[in-house]
């Protein structure tokens, strides 16, 4: 079970692993992208959970739409 503070640090992380990709200089290989990933993504919020945040303050998350996803 992922708490909030796990959920919260996810996305953080998620943002600190894609500014990294952004700004990579290829001395970092695929593999630890995959391993960083990886334990990102298991605690990254789901869908349902952005539906409950977007109902709580809409002003900073909104309803995800599921064409999004497609």
């Amino acid at each position: 079970m992922t708490i909030p503070l796990e959920r919260s640090r996810s996305v953080l992380r998620a943002y600190d692993l894609l500014s990294d990709l952004a700004t990579a200089c290829g001395d970092v290989t695929l593999a630890t992208y995959r391993e960083q990933a990886r334990s990102i993504l298991r605690h990254y919020p789901e869908r349902y959970h952005l539906r409950i945040s977007a109902a709580k303050p809409p002003e900073i998350w909104a309803d995800p739409d599921p064409s999004w996803y497609d």
